[in-house]
């Protein structure tokens, strides 16, 4: 359960080899927060970031395997980690692809890939998570959408379109469960810096992995529903939501 004041002292971290779920991690490592479990496909790539977290300071640090897209293992998954460590104050669902538009244009399986991951993967592990977060009484699932979700562009509908969504789901969940004592924020960032977007042309506002693990953090001590990364884009992508199709379909994004 969370500190005295509200600290967040356990973390679940789901896609645990994201950069941006790196900084999170560390972020509230920083914090305070001494149990992290780090679930990703390929648990050996989250064994670095684990030794760097019990070298901050973590007592409890483990990395355990999670397949977002093996449904049928999410629930045997949920449970497990919270037999093994008890109350989880905080779930971070930060897995995801990107996607190569183009390649997702000609190929459905990358496609559905895309979806299956983004989407379909955050609701089938977040219903035994709730459920186990409604019987402890307390906690926040923070899910890691997209601005791309606010309105989907020709450059990455697919992504985008997964990322729609996923935070319909969030803001919908989060309304279902007030007064559980559960809480849902969802995290909105603009284009970030980090290995899955190197390469590509940069977007205004853009910023890093650490600015998002900071707004993060800071919506976790606000009690925040809704976060965007930086808060300008809230006012960016309020317009752009209500251009006239004919103009937003002429904008090179």
């Amino acid at each position: 359960m969370r500190d005295a004041v509200g600290t967040v002292q356990s973390l679940l971290v789901l896609g645990g080899t994201s950069e941006i779920a790196a900084a999170t991690a560390r972020r509230l490592v920083a914090d305070r927060a001494r149990r992290v479990v780090l679930a990703a496909r390929d648990p050996a790539g989250a064994e670095p970031l684990a030794g760097e977290l019990r070298s901050a300071g973590a007592t409890d640090v483990e990395a355990v395997r999670f397949d977002a897209t093996d449904f049928d293992s999410h629930r045997a998954f949920v449970e497990e980690v919270f037999d093994r460590h008890g109350d989880i104050d905080c779930v971070l669902v930060a897995f995801g692809l990107l996607g190569d538009q183009d390649e997702l244009m000609r190929d459905e399986a990358a496609a559905v890939g895309v979806v299956q991951s983004n989407y379909a993967g955050a609701v089938s592990v977040s219903v035994p998570l709730v459920e186990r977060l409604r019987v402890q009484g307390h906690g926040t699932i923070v899910y890691l959408s997209s601005v791309a979700g606010e309105r989907a562009r020709k450059s990455n509908f697919v992504y985008g379109s997964s990322k729609a969504g996923l935070d319909a789901f969030a803001q919908g969940l989060g309304d279902a469960l007030q007064g559980s004592g559960v809480q849902v924020m969802v995290v909105r960032p603009g284009f970030v810096r980090t290995k899955m977007t190197a390469g590509l042309e940069e977007a205004p506002l853009a910023t890093d992995a650490d600015a998002v693990a900071e707004a993060i953090a800071t919506g976790l001590r606000r009690s925040a529903d809704t976060v965007w990364v930086p808060a300008p884009l809230r006012i960016v992508m309020s317009a752009l939501r209500h251009l006239p199709r004919p103009v937003f379909r002429r904008l090179d994004i």
